[in-house]
């Protein structure tokens, strides 16, 4: 295929990389890579060693030393000069996006805009790493506090944006002044190396560093552990599940290292009989199977009430039964594959699970057989009507299940069962009862890191920061202020005068 060949994916490729050299270790075992898509084999990518990993992270650890130096906004140029390389490399690596993970193409090339995006915000955050003038008690004395550089960012990504979030901590983190490791998922390690390709050509053109921006692709036994327990590493950002995040950052915790944690999702839209239908059914569906409910801001409950619940249910029937699934390369259709056969048994297992709880299966369900579904990857986006309490409806599938659940009373009641999952991502609410969205907003309103009013649960704008709460893990990516997780704080004291006064009124006599 064209695109490969335009991002440098050959049949054969290794796992890691310092920038501008990859490391050529063969003995580790190969990941082959099989496209959701159509089942078809892409390329195999030799996994990396534990030397490998020392070797990659001393690189890193090296270029940090002098990219800590570079003033912020110099840094901010090399920043930008990778969101024009991604200009030109927009459609392909979208294309592979696409491929590799099995998300629309539409979807494919907004990922790599939200790259483009992300470089953009941090090309202005580079003059605007801001301390804080505070006021002494003391005479002649100044304080302030001001960030400097961390040191080796690592980063692990998830496969259901296998670009994308790597690109919202590394646009921060290259402006902060740190350094760049990524582990990509196995499951698509594809589009970690093409982005690698892509930045090897900035690495030359400007004469960084070695290590700058590294790549490792592993084990999880041996190089994911390594990474894990890693002092060189002070702050890893991870995306995934929220049994992955617990364990490592239990692990990080007692090296005293950093996490930022973006981990499960159980995201609810409420509708109010306030709710606009003509806004909110759209929002609803795009939610649920958009990327096929592979996004961690997936809306997998619907929150409706009593007085409206019979007409959304009708209106959304209308709306899957005209779901075109199939190739996600061809426009035409709206929902792809999930990412490999086992999330298509999870899928049916939670829908077996449901129906177990008392649930009722209204639509979909099917793994889909026959042409064009030939990678046995395609499902039919499925409506269940449940109660919240049942066991599976509180964990996170990561599939198109969306639970349709009916509320009564007031809005508040909408806002108890939305907040009682363990989860705290992504939240939404339909109404026009400005009452009712100010409740939502409020301090005992939704209790997620995202709370949208008129408008899904997924799609998020990079200028905001991106995060939850509770086992969501309470990290935060992108934009507003994130950038302060990249660097460490210091508080600082400047006595301009010829006394020197010490704290509760101290005195020696000298």
């Amino acid at each position: 295929m064209e695109f490969l060949t335009q991002l440098g994916i050959k049949e054969e490729n290794y796992g890691a990389s310092t920038g501008l050299n990859w490391l050529k270790t063969k003995d580790q075992g190969a990941i082959e890579v099989f496209s959701p898509v159509d089942g078809k084999f892409i390329a195999k990518v030799y996994q990396a060693s534990e030397k490998d990993y020392d070797d990659v992270v001393a690189k890193a650890h090296e270029a940090f030393k002098y990219w800590r130096t570079v003033p912020a906004p110099k840094r901010g140029e090399v920043v930008r000069q990778i969101g024009n390389k991604l200009r030109e490399y927009k459609h392909p690596l979208g294309m592979l996006v696409s491929y590799e993970m099995g998300k629309s193409l539409q979807e494919g090339m907004g990922e790599v805009q939200e790259m483009i995006d992300i470089c953009d915000f941090a090309v202005g955050i580079s003059r605007q790493l801001y301390g804080f003038t505070m006021m002494s008690e003391r005479e002649n004395h100044r304080m302030y506090d001001q960030y400097h550089p961390l040191g080796v960012v690592g980063i692990i990504t998830a496969f259901n944006f296998p670009v994308a979030v790597w690109a919202w901590n590394s646009a921060l983190a290259t402006v902060c002044g740190d350094s760049n490791l990524w582990k990509p998922s196995s499951k698509t390690p594809l589009c970690a190396i093409a982005v690698q390709n892509i930045l090897a050509d900035i690495i030359k053109e400007n004469n960084l560093p070695e290590g700058l921006f590294s790549l490792i692709i592993g084990k999880g036994s041996t190089v994911g552990e390594k990474f894990l327990h890693d002092k060189k590493v002070p702050l890893v950002s991870i995306t995934g599940s929220t049994a992955v995040g617990k364990r490592a950052a239990g692990i990080i915790a007692q090296r005293f290292g950093k996490t930022i944690l973006e981990l499960g999702g159980n995201n609810a839209i409420i509708m109010t009989p306030n709710a606009d239908l003509q806004l909110a059914i759209p929002a609803v569906v795009f939610g649920s199977v958009g990327t096929a409910g592979q996004r961690c801001t997936t809306t997998r409950r619907l929150i409706v009430h009593e007085e409206i619940y019979d007409k959304v249910k009708e209106s959304l029937l209308k709306a899957y039964k005209s779901l075109k699934i199939g190739d996600p390369l061809d426009q035409n259709n709206h929902v792809g594959p999930l990412i490999d056969k086992g999330a298509v048994e999870e899928f049916k297992h939670a829908l077996k699970q449901v129906e177990q709880e008392g649930g009722k299966i209204i639509f979909g369900g099917d793994v889909l057989s026959g042409s064009g579904y030939e990678s046995g990857c395609y499902v039919k986006p499925s409506i269940v009507e449940a109660k919240n309490k049942f066991k599976i409806v509180q964990e996170e599938t990561f599939a198109p299940i969306l639970y349709l659940i009916k509320y009564n009373g007031d809005v508040q009641n909408a806002i108890d069962i939305q907040n009682d999952v363990v989860q705290g991502l992504s939240s939404s609410i339909f109404t026009n009862n400005i009452r009712e969205s100010e409740a939502f907003l409020s301090h005992w309103g939704s209790d997620c890191g995202i709370a949208n009013v008129n408008i899904g649960t997924s799609g998020a704008e990079i200028g905001g920061a991106f995060g939850g709460e509770k086992e969501t893990g309470g990290g935060r990516e992108s934009g507003s202020d994130a950038w302060k997780q990249y660097m460490r704080r210091q508080t600082n004291t400047i006595n301009f005068g010829t006394k020197l006064p010490l704290a509760q009124g101290i005195k020696f006599e000298i």
